[in-house]
């Protein structure tokens, strides 16, 4: 596939170790769940200016020790810090694109698509209370489907992560056991099941084990031909994983309602809007040791922000608002600056 043979091209670019990188290179580490994008943006962005960016896709709990360790320039994380944290570590935090959750199944018979799960049901499945295909609650939801007798083997995370914290935070919003006995963290005691380490392992577990269900981000199923699962909305609406289902859920975020733009678009309303949808958010010292370098990197992100929305398009992910990205700029220019006093980032437009 054409994510594939990108993701390939920017391997050695974007994943290599920090030690390789050029002095000039961009350092991060962090969420797994927006690394087809960041690939796709670094091979663009390396052709166009030279400068290559070294990422890390090591999980959200991994990028905030790295950046809290000063050993990268930038952060990663699909779980935003609140203010408090933010503050106590001098970081600052803004989202830079949005996509989907997924749940993804391997079972005969079934394509993408067609298997219909809800909220309260995915949850009583990764609780282990459901525990076979057949089961009544699976069938109510899909009356035709031809589901076999065969056991639900469940793969979660492993590492620290913000898809976790997402996927978690919802199934703690719809369904009242989960978030008592669970709740909602970047890793929780998992009541059954196996882990694996990001959404690359979720995804590979899932597509090498008959019966199994996982959650990955939506470009990880699509890369790995992975069958997605229909979901019924806040709405009682059955809609599918797609971009304009993702917006959906956004259009009535309130971005600039949480320190640090830390909104969570887990089930919002709307007929049209996909429960499980999530934003990712780039973290940097507001007065960093090295300047030069979060200056570079706050090129990238803001050149990100203006060529990069068609290339998130084509992998099904969201592209902040023009209005948030305003709002972004000016929280750079309030926020991260050198020893100076002055912005480390000079925006003309």
């Amino acid at each position: 596939m054409k994510l594939m043979r990108i993701l390939a091209a920017t391997t050695f670019a974007v994943a290599a170790s920090i030690a390789a990188a050029s002095a000039a290179d961009i350092s991060g580490a962090g969420a797994t769940f927006p690394y087809p994008v960041y690939a796709k943006w670094a091979d663009a962005y390396k052709k166009e200016t030279g400068i290559g960016m070294n990422y890390q896709s090591i999980g959200s709990g991994g990028g905030i020790k790295q950046i809290k360790a000063k050993t990268v320039t930038f952060g990663a994380s699909d779980a935003p810090l609140p203010g408090k944290d933010l503050d106590a570590s001098g970081l600052a935090q803004f989202p830079m694109v949005m996509g989907g959750i997924v749940p993804v199944v391997n079972i005969d018979g079934v394509a993408p698509g067609e298997l219909v799960l809800d909220g309260d049901t995915l949850a009583k499945i990764f609780m282990g209370d459901i525990k076979k295909w057949d089961d009544a609650a699976i069938k109510k939801l899909n009356p035709s489907a031809k589901l076999p007798s065969q056991a639900i083997a469940i793969v979660h995370r492993s590492d620290g992560s913000g898809t976790t914290f997402n996927f978690t935070y919802y199934l703690s919003d719809v369904n009242a056991d989960w978030k008592s006995k669970v709740g909602t963290n970047t890793a929780v005691q998992w009541p059954a099941g196996i882990g694996a380490k990001g959404n690359e392992g979720v995804a590979n577990n899932v597509g090498n084990t008959k019966g199994s269900i996982g959650y990955v981000e939506y470009a990880y199923a699509l890369q790995n031909k992975l069958t997605y699962t229909k979901m019924i909305n806040k709405a009682g609406k059955t809609v599918s994983p797609t971009a304009e289902a993702f917006q959906a859920a956004a259009a009535n975020a309130d971005w600039n309602s949480q320190p640090g733009f830390g909104v969570i678009l887990a089930n919002q309303p709307g007929e049209a809007s996909w429960p499980m949808t999530a934003a990712t958010w780039i973290l940097v010292y507001k007065q960093p040791s090295d300047p030069a370098a979060t200056g570079e990197a706050l090129k990238f992100f803001d050149w990100a922000y203006k060529n990069g929305g068609k290339m998130a398009d084509a992998l099904d992910y969201v592209p902040m608002p023009t209005k948030v990205v305003k709002d972004v700029e000016g929280y750079w220019t309030q926020n991260i600056k050198g020893a100076d006093g002055k912005p480390l980032l000079a925006l003309t437009n």
